[in-house]
């Protein structure tokens, strides 16, 4: 059922690759510039197809297999750019900030598989508060990253240290969601444990 909610959905798929490929020029700033304009207006189609699902009643199945789909699949794209192109890399630890990544990658995987196997046994997991605290930060933290390498300008001077003020918000928040994922990853894998034998 093709209603302007679905289409939204269905236009966060689509857009993925052209996000992609301007990510995929560290260097190049104006490229990310356009990258971190495209993400922002991704997040705000998520935030109206749900929107304007629930207000006008045109909720649909597809929607709703679509929805988290079109989220996990943005989300890993650009984890995956940006740690293949090196963003993912501070000061202290260099690019062991990947492991943050890697984690919250790891936890989608993990809960869409245990979504997949209660839905067969009709049982649902509801998103929790944590949850969407995870995935605010997450989304902050992948948008802040994006635009620290089309603003290379914006630093800061720490002591010795010099620092790209939106790069640093998103490694920290990154770490943030890394955190937050581990906790709800535990939780809805405990919920799901009651369920098997």
């Amino acid at each position: 059922m093709m209603t302007l909610p679905n289409m939204l959905t269905l236009s966060r798929i689509v857009a993925v690759p052209l996000l992609s490929f301007f990510l995929w020029w560290p260097d190049w700033a104006f490229g990310y510039g356009i990258a971190f304009a495209l993400y922002c207006l991704m997040g705000i189609t998520d935030y109206f197809d749900g929107y304007i699902a629930r207000s006008s009643g045109a909720v649909s199945r597809l929607g709703i297999f679509l929805d988290p789909i079109a989220d996990k699949i943005m989300v890993a794209a650009v984890i995956l750019v940006l740690s293949a192109q090196g963003i993912l890399r501070g000061p202290f630890v260099g690019d062991m900030h990947v492991i943050a990544g890697l984690v919250i990658l790891m936890r989608e995987i993990a809960v869409s598989g245990l979504r997949e196997f209660l839905g067969g046994l009709q049982v649902s997991i509801p998103v929790s508060k944590l949850a969407k605290w995870k995935t605010t930060f997450q989304l902050v933290s992948l948008g802040a990253l994006i635009l620290g390498n089309a603003t290379p300008w914006w630093n800061a001077s720490i002591g010795w240290l010099v620092i790209n003020i939106p790069h640093t918000v998103g490694l920290i928040t990154l770490w943030a969601a890394a955190a937050l994922t581990l906790i709800t990853g535990w939780d809805y894998l405990r919920v799901g444990l009651k369920h098997m034998d």
